[in-house]
This record gives structure tokens, C-alpha cells and sequence, in this order.
């Protein structure tokens, strides 16, 4: 089976007034038949937060080395599907209950992973 992240980031979420205790019962809807399905691996927002920093192989910690990866924000859950179908029928699942477009990737196959 293949692993797919479904995200988005935080600025494309549009919730209007009021729908926000709806957008979060239906998105935790849907992780819930994530979860009864067997596909959700995990999931979870970043903490906006906290600062990114780099670690390198030494141990260093410094500022981000990549900087498209500096703005890494947003939604995130990982799955686990036969097909690629599946996983954007969950997608489209995930962008109605958030009220966003989501953004489909697959992660390639790891013998170890």
C-alpha cells in the first residue's frame, strides 16, 4: 500500500463566521472514518508557533537551511491506500470539511518504512 499526504496551508482556510465549531466536527468526522477505515497513519496542524530551526549532522542548531521549506504551516494527515483514487476521494473528503482545497502527494515506496 502507498502513503499519501493530504495538507494545505493555514492562509487558504476560509471559515465563515459561526462555521468554525462545524469545520471542526466535520474534519474530526472524517479522521474519525479515517481511523475506522485503517487508513489514517497520523495527522495534525504545525505549531506555527514555535520556531523551525535546522539540525545538522553534528548536532548544530541553527536557522532553516531551506527556505522553501521556511513556511511550513497548515494542515497535514498521512494515509495509507490500495490506490490513488482512494486517497483523492479522501482528499476531497478532507477539502469539504475544511472548506479548502487540499493538496495530494505520495510519498515513494520504503521497503523499511
Amino acid at each position: 500500500m502507498t502513503k499519501y499526504l493530504i495538507s494545505f496551508p493555514s492562509g487558504v482556510m476560509q471559515v465563515a463566521d459561526g462555521d468554525w465549531d462545524n469545520v471542526v466536527e466535520e474534519s474530526h468526522q472524517v479522521i474519525r472514518d479515517m481511523k475506522a477505515a485503517g487508513v489514517y497513519v497520523f495527522g495534525g496542524g504545525i505549531n506555527e508557533e514555535v520556531e523551525t530551526v535546522a539540525v545538522a549532522g553534528d548536532g548544530t542548531v541553527s536557522r532553516p537551511l531551506y527556505a522553501a521549506f521556511d513556511k511550513l504551516d497548515g494542515g497535514h494527515t498521512v494515509i495509507e491506500v490500495p490506490t490513488r483514487d482512494e486517497a483523492v476521494e479522501w482528499a476531497r473528503r478532507v477539502a469539504v470539511a475544511c472548506r479548502c482545497p487540499q493538496e495530494l502527494r505520495e510519498f515513494m515506496y520504503d521497503p523499511e518504512s
